[in-house]
């Protein structure tokens, strides 16, 4: 189908119409512009009414915000890729990762672009830059509003890391916790941060994805179960918790890189190019592979991780055989060969 070049009236990023829609909304600053003219005055009756009607109400900016979830459907994405430049531990696939992600998203799974919010530091507009803060508020923004038949994914590429718990939740005695680029000055983000912002949240009939390519991330969202699996396929569903941090009805789940006590990698070992090896082997699966269900895809992705492990020496970077094994948590149990995968 023909598109049409567009600039954002506000920040004059690139746009694309698509013919036949009469509107577009630019992906960085939210600017609704209008590409039929006449119907310009009628929409920007109807705001005005609509913003009147909540004038007085101290919600008026958050109901507001709601408006992309109603125009562009029931999928909506938070894509987080943090690099550390000028750190010695500098990631070099995170943007590539989140990228890749993006294009997943969009090509094969329906996501609108102008419903996925990324940040990297490769962004122009600072709010989108992955501090503490900014990270925090695009995960509020993805479940805000959130209503039955929603499908959410929450995607983060860069390092993770544990941290004494001081609230007694955990087993092990350790908050599993992501770095924003500002770790340094404001903290990390510990798990029962994640879970208190996206997790609890979540109404009934809202699935939440969470996509995870991280060090020490198995349990990175609190869930109440995790699932522990053999090479052989064969599972149990364990409880993570001390206390009880489900969600508000909905379902959350978690697919993360490796365990809560192992490493993971980026690799070459796959195209060539450096990506994440959980991001890699997510993206595979679900591309490739049909009737997918979510044990088929923790089977699958296990299996290209450990392929990558094989090249130690040669070109992927795996401390050792079996360092990272992809992991699966979630608030409820259920049958893990019967269920499909559906973002």
């Amino acid at each position: 189908m023909a598109t049409t070049p567009q600039r954002c009236t506000t920040c004059r990023r690139t746009m694309i119409k698509v013919p036949g829609l009469q509107y577009e909304m630019c992906p960085v600053c939210q600017t609704v512009s209008l590409f039929n003219s006449k119907i310009k005055g009628r929409l920007a009756a109807r705001l005005g009414q609509y913003a009147n009607s909540l004038a007085n109400q101290d919600d008026l900016q958050n109901k507001i915000y709601r408006l992309p979830t109603q125009r562009h459907g029931k999928k909506r994405a938070v894509l987080c890729g943090v690099t550390y430049n000028n750190h010695k531990k500098k990631l070099v696939a995170s943007v590539y990762n989140v990228k890749s992600m993006q294009q997943l998203l969009v090509n094969k799974l329906g996501f609108p672009y102008a419903s996925i919010r990324i940040l990297t530091e490769e962004e122009s507009d600072r709010s989108r830059i992955p501090t503490k803060r900014n990270i925090e508020e695009a995960l509020r923004w993805l479940v805000h509003g959130c209503q039955s038949g929603d499908s959410l994914m929450f995607y983060y590429s860069g390092h993770g890391t544990r941290v004494r718990d001081q609230n007694g939740d955990e087993i092990d005695g350790y908050d599993e916790a992501l770095c924003p680029v500002d770790y340094k000055q404001a903290g990390m983000i510990v798990d029962d941060d994640i879970n208190a912002i996206i997790v609890a949240p979540l109404t009934y009939g809202v699935t939440l994805h969470s996509v995870i390519d991280t060090c020490f991330s198995g349990t990175v969202l609190d869930l109440p179960f995790h699932c522990k699996i053999n090479q052989e396929g064969l599972y149990i569903w364990e409880e993570h918790q001390l206390t009880n941090k489900g969600t508000s009805g909905g379902k959350a789940l978690c697919i993360s890189a490796c365990a809560d006590d192992q490493n993971s990698a980026d690799t070459s070992a796959f195209t060539g190019n450096t990506i994440g090896a959980l991001t890699f082997s997510f993206i595979q699966a679900m591309e490739t592979e049909t009737k997918l269900t979510y044990g088929k895809l923790l089977s699958y992705m296990r299996k290209k991780v450990y392929q990558a492990q094989q090249v130690v020496g040669r070109i992927a970077p795996f401390a050792s055989p079996k360092s990272q094994e992809p992991q699966l948590s979630c608030s409820t149990r259920f049958e893990l060969y019967s269920e499909s995968v559906t973002l």
